[in-house]
Formats: C-alpha cells, structure tokens, sequence
C-alpha cells in the first residue's frame, strides 16, 4: 500500500465549462468511477480528489472540479468558488476548452497568472466532445493560440489518449516542481544527527508527527546516524554519544534545552525551520520574523494553522506563541488564529502573519500564501523562526540555503 502522504504528492487539477466532460476524464486517468457523469450540467459541485500511482509521475492526486461557469441559482457561485480556491494547491492544471469564449481565456489567465502550468485538452468522446469536425480544429487552434502547445486530444471513453495526457503532464513536470529535500546541503553521508522531539500532550499516542517521520526517513536515506531523545534528555544523550553530532535538530519549542546541550561547534535547526524551507520561502520567512521589531501592544497577528485540530493545554499556534508574543509586545495584542482551508483573502487588518511548518500542505499552497501576503504588503513568517526571533537565537541556529529565484522581491 502506498502511504506517500497527500502533501507529498503532485497536485494536478481538472478545470473546464460545465459538461467539458470533466468528470469523464478523472474516470478515464483512473480506471473507476471516481466522479459521478451525468449530461445534466452542473453534476460535479464540491471538488473530488483520487491519489494513484502514476508509473514516471509517481505518487498523484487528481482533483475534478465543478464548470466554471456554472450559473445554478444560488448555488452556482459557491461552486465556482471552489473551483478557483483548487487553484491554490495545483501543481499542474489540465484545462478542457471546447467554446473558444471569454471565460475560457480568462480561467487560463488566473491559471498561468499564479505560475501554474496548464496543459490544454480536447475531449474527442461522447456527447461532451461530439462537436463536428471543423468545430474540434477550430477549437484545437484557439487552445493552441492561448497557450502556446498543441493541446492533447483525449477520447475519455475509449481511453485513446490517456498515455499521450500522461506524457504530457511528465514533459512539465520539471516546471512544476524540482526535486527538494527537507535537510537541504545541512548534511552529508556519514554525519551524526540527533533529534530533539519532546513528547508532550500534543504528541500524537502511539506515533510520531509527520516533520519528525519524513525527517528521519530522509536522514536514513542520506545515511547519517540518526539518534532521537525527548527535551529533558537532550545533555544526557550527547553525553553517552562517542562522537560529536554534526547537526542537531530540534522541535522549535525545545530550543532552550537543545541549545544547552549542545557542544561547541555542532550546528542546531529546528523542523519547523527546515520545512520553512522545504514548503515555503526561507528568505522570506526570516524577513517576516525580523518585522517584528515593529509589532506592539496594539498589534494583530494571525496564526495560521495547515491542519484542524482540537487545541491542547500546550498547543503551539493557540497557546505558546501568542502567549510569547502578548509577553514581549503587551497583552493587549490581537490574535486570530485560521486552521485549514480558512486562510483569508483580505490580510489588511494584519501586521504579521505566522504560518506553521504545513506539513498537510503542498508547497504550491504555502507559496501562494506567500504570494498572497506579498501583494498585500504583509510580513509572513513561520513557527520555528518566530520562535527563533522571540527568544533572541535566530542569528545562531543554521538555516537552511534559499533555492535560487526564492527570497523577498
């Protein structure tokens, strides 16, 4: 069984009008009746995802989505409205034109606005694709004209095009997403590591999280020694090791203790910071959190979550760090915390946003978070570098190298 968790994957959506045969073609990628097909516009409403195995794409999850110019009363604009918000996960969109009109145009722009690569289709089969002949050529010329490749033909009845659609979406995969790993050039083969992950009521019973499992799978990889301890244990741990770590890496909320412990001239991260990095923008990240000599009493600053959850006594995003900010700056500071989905649009009201290490999250979301928040003309951070800069060591810790293009314009 493939447990390659969904952020991992690559996110790759359908969009088209209403009876494009949307639907059809989500069944036809994945063999099963995934979408529910109707000739009645309007069928697919709420987004439907599948994760499979894709041989040369790898792990995938295709999304359906509802026509974009769907009109149903009262409904119709919520429906649109999910559609766009696919926008913001979506490594590569597969867009069906058939009309040649303005919508279609439009939906291309808010696609390749937000960098996403778009491979046009034409859908030959059934009665979403049974134009005449010269109204398929027409079509095909007008897809081509916008995005500037000769769309894939797919017949999602018969299947005939399906491997030409695949081929299609590996040729731009490279403009999609590039090859990352969470520790970056911070190790080598053969280095020592030792991780920090206290294990306190936000702990999962019986498991660990996902940083510290992706982690310390990452780390077997690159075949370093990995040596794992609770905070309290951390001096105790370097003292039993034969050998100095060469990095030690942290669950942010114990940087107190790990620094402690730690030797002289072993470096220190955090996971939060490492994925700051793996899902985010570092250098924006550590822009966002040095704003924050500019905060005060008066201040608003809004958490925001990646998964939803109930909040613990010793929560991070709802207790310890709005506790650590209303201590530096004054209890009379706002916070707002958003979880999941729920990230607003208009981010005026803030002086600071600060993220979490989206774990749950494909970085194609958190950059367009952090588009978002640069528009805007708002500070974003995340949780292990405020942490960092709250307690004074942000410029001791090692971070991890920005990929090239990444950085505050």
């Amino acid at each position: 069984m493939n447990q390659t968790p969904s952020a991992e994957r690559l996110h790759i959506t359908v969009f088209g009008k209403r009876n494009t045969g949307k639907s059809s073609l989500i069944n036809a990628i994945t063999s099963q009746e995934t979408s529910l097909v109707s000739d009645m516009p309007g069928t697919t409403t709420d987004p439907v995802r599948k994760a499979m195995e894709i041989p040369g794409l790898g792990p995938c999850i295709f999304t359906d989505t509802a026509g974009f110019d769907d009109d149903a009363e009262g409904i119709g604009a919520g429906r649109v409205w999910l559609a766009a918000k696919a926008m913001d996960g979506t490594d590569i969109a597969i867009m069906i034109f058939r009309d040649c009109d303005p919508e279609e145009k439009e939906w291309y722009g808010r696609l390749s606005g937000k960098g996403i690569p778009v491979i046009p289709v034409i859908n030959t089969g059934g009665p979403h694709g049974a134009h005449p002949q010269n109204d398929l050529a027409r079509t095909a010329r007008y897809a081509e004209s916008l995005c500037k490749e000769k769309p894939v033909t797919v017949n999602p009845l018969t299947g005939e095009g399906i491997e030409n659609l695949f081929s299609a979406v590996l040729h731009r995969l490279p403009d999609a997403t590039s090859h990352r790993s969470i520790t970056g050039g911070l190790v080598r083969e053969g280095d020592t590591v030792m991780l920090v992950m206290p294990q306190d009521s936000q702990a999962p019973k019986g498991r660990l999280i996902l940083p510290q499992v992706q982690t310390i799978r990452e780390l077997l990889d690159r075949k370093c020694t990995v040596v794992c301890c609770t905070a309290g244990d951390a001096e105790k741990t370097i003292g039993r090791l034969s050998v100095r770590p060469d990095l030690i890496i942290t669950d942010s909320q114990a940087f107190p203790e790990a620094m402690a412990a730690k030797p002289e001239g072993c470096r220190i991260t955090s996971f939060s910071v490492l994925f700051a990095a793996y899902k985010g923008d570092i250098g924006t990240f550590t822009q966002g959190a040095k704003a924050m000599e500019r905060l005060n009493d008066s201040s608003r600053v809004l958490i925001a979550e990646a998964c939803t959850h109930a909040p613990a006594a010793e929560d991070i995003g709802r207790v310890k760090i709005p506790g650590m900010l209303r201590r530096r700056f004054g209890q009379g500071m706002r916070i707002d915390t958003a979880s999941g989905n729920d990230f607003p649009q208009d981010l005026s009201a803030y002086d600071l946003i600060i993220h979490c290490g989206a774990c749950m999250f494909n970085r194609r979301y958190v950059l367009d978070r952090i588009a978002s928040a640069r528009r805007q003309g708002i500070p974003i951070t995340n949780y292990g570098i405020a942490i960092a800069w709250l307690t004074g060591i942000l410029d001791s810790i090692t971070l991890p190298e920005p990929c090239p293009g990444e950085g505050p314009e």
